[in-house]
């Protein structure tokens, strides 16, 4: 099983290429997606519902999704333990959470959501590439005890996993009331409401056609119309971005996760 922090530190051209792919912003813009679909498994929209303020914070999920990508794949062997750590704690009181088959379909989430953003807001991901994306991604879900032989070896191993779970998914009345505090958030920040309708957008465009049939969002002509012209205008505005931008959100959610540990240690 290749190792994350190995994989992602450039020795090579082809190492550096990599190292862009996991350092860069753009599967943010997929976080959503990855939820929705990850949530679309009864037993995790069952434990996010009972156990996470989706209602009142509704991007802290998404935020700690982040961290906890950025803190395995590219942060250090410290970072993935704390990450990892704050995972298992918050897990500990929910039923299933440590489930392997779901475990490993929210990591597969994270992964098959990084290449879509990729695709759609900037360039075709080639399968070299892909290929050794899928291995760095592997430590997501053998952090949180799937067995390493569990994830899927190769893009088109992976793919005929994705299909035939998806496949098994089935949309419940809890996760449509957290898509609610998702996507139509009443006490989120001002800049958070602000953003929602685009996000709105990008998030049900991006979604497999049975999951957003599943989920009951309209899906016609018009909208997708508003699809197309928001990730038009936000891969232009992405190609304008000077890369260490696009690189700055890992640091800031790693240093944000290091504050909160210390936070945790003193009041010990």
């Amino acid at each position: 099983m290749p190792d994350a922090h190995r994989a992602s530190r450039p020795s090579s051209g082809r190492d550096r290429d990599l190292r862009r792919f996991l350092t860069d912003s753009t599967p943010v813009l997929s976080g959503g997606r990855a939820i929705l679909l990850q949530i679309a498994d009864p037993v995790v929209a069952a434990g996010v519902r009972r156990h996470s303020d989706f209602a009142r914070r509704p991007q802290q999920r998404l935020a700690h999704t982040l961290m906890y990508v950025y803190a395995v794949v590219i942060g250090t062997p410290r970072d993935a333990a704390t990450a990892t750590g704050f995972v298992n704690r918050a897990h500990a009181p929910v039923t299933g959470a440590d489930d392997v088959d779901r475990q490993l379909w929210v990591a597969a989430t994270l992964f098959d959501s990084a290449l879509w953003a990729h695709e759609a807001f900037g360039a075709p991901v080639p399968p070299d590439l892909a290929q050794r994306v899928l291995d760095a991604y592997a430590p997501l879900g053998v952090a949180l005890r799937v067995p390493a032989e569990r994830w899927p070896s190769s893009v088109a191993d992976f793919e005929r996993y994705w299909t035939r779970t998806l496949a098994d998914l089935r949309v419940t009345d809890d996760a449509r009331g957290v898509v609610r505090d998702l996507l139509h958030p009443r006490f989120a920040p001002l800049w958070v409401r602000a953003a929602m309708p685009l996000v709105r957008v990008v998030t049900v465009g991006m979604l497999p056609d049975a999951m957003r049939a599943q989920y009951g969002f309209a899906w016609g002509p018009r909208e997708q119309r508003r699809y197309r012209r928001a990730t038009a205008a936000i891969r232009r505005v992405r190609s304008l971005v000077p890369g260490w931008v696009l690189r700055l959100p890992g640091p800031l959610l790693l240093r944000a996760m290091h504050r909160t540990a210390a936070r945790h240690r003193a009041v010990r």
